[in-house]
């Protein structure tokens, strides 16, 4: 049974690209499918050399992939997750995908004429959108869960368990490379009293209000956290103690001065701070714990200010306490 006659068909109604190619890589034929998604025409590149018809395709590594395919006689392959797509084709997916260019799946195949014995190399491209597209959505699902995850649901800053998971991993760092390290303990002053006299929802805006201040206040390297309640602590890689001060300052200053409004009332706050810097053999809980000390100071001094810890305010605190 002779089967010449399916050829014709198939490539007319094959929902996928079919480009053959002679050993100088010129177009012998291209498909109806790439003909529509690339608005050509076969008797208009019949002959042309495939990089001048498909300009922006990726030439330096496509030659490389071809001239491979001919020399070995061995077939190549390049997926959609190695290179999102070699030739710009429009896919018909618009409102799925925001990229307007087909995600594509190539096999390139040797084939000999018999006979002449001459080298073709024939391009099939798979429309693989459908999948980068549910890859795309899947990963950006992830991120999203990982981020919830590290947030706080209020404040939207780091919450306490990724916050010390990242300190571990700076304490770390500072250790190895002897790079300086500062961390702020702070918490709002007479919280308590504000929740008491306004609620609990004038309490949540002044926690989200003051951390997206001094949000705006640090650096993208600076990691931010909710330590509990109305407690938030600051890690400033590559930070020594006098600049993690004039940070601790600062941070004082702009939220004593930026009242926050709630139902047509101003509701003026205040935060106390507590500094620490690391040294080599500090624990990252021990790291805390000297904050922790220097904000208690702060707080004992009359609030609204920047203590940093020292040596012999364990003992002082502890005088106060017996």
């Amino acid at each position: 049974m002779n089967i010449d006659w399916l050829s014709g068909p198939l490539m007319q109604q094959l929902n996928s690209g079919v480009i053959l190619l002679n050993s100088s890589l010129q177009i012998v034929y291209i498909n109806p499918y790439i003909c529509r998604r690339a608005d050509i025409q076969l008797e208009q590149v019949t002959g042309k050399d495939l990089f001048s018809v498909f300009t922006d395709a990726p030439k330096a590594w496509l030659s490389r992939k071809l001239a491979s395919v001919l020399s070995l006689q061995s077939p190549a392959f390049s997926s959609w997750e190695q290179r999102q797509y070699i030739f710009k084709l429009p896919h018909l997916r618009p409102i799925s995908s925001s990229n307007q260019y087909m995600a594509q799946n190539c096999n390139m195949l040797p084939l000999t004429e018999p006979g002449s014995g001459e080298h073709y190399v024939c391009l099939l491209i798979e429309d693989a959108t459908d999948a980068y597209v549910y890859q795309s959505q899947l990963q950006q699902t992830n991120l999203q869960l990982q981020q919830v995850n590290r947030l706080d649901g209020l404040t939207g800053v780091f919450n306490r368990h990724y916050w010390q998971q990242q300190l571990e991993v700076e304490v770390q760092r500072a250790s190895r490379y002897q790079h300086p390290l500062s961390l702020l303990f702070f918490d709002l002053d007479k919280f308590k009293r504000l929740n008491d006299e306004y609620g609990h929802q004038a309490g949540d805006l002044v926690l989200i209000e003051v951390a997206k201040l001094i949000g705006s206040l640090l650096r993208e390297m600076d990691l931010f956290g909710r330590y509990g309640g109305e407690e938030f602590a600051i890690i400033l890689p590559d930070t020594p103690l006098d600049g993690a001060i004039e940070v601790a300052k600062r941070i004082c200053r702009r939220v004593e001065l930026t009242p926050v409004q709630y139902q047509r009332q101003q509701l003026n706050t205040s935060v106390s701070v507590g500094v620490s810097e690391y040294y080599t053999g500090l624990s990252g809980d021990e790291f805390i714990q000297q904050a922790d000390l220097a904000l208690y100071q702060a707080k004992r001094s009359g609030r609204n200010q920047v203590v940093s810890y020292y040596p012999e305010l364990v003992d002082s605190l502890k005088k106060v306490k017996s």
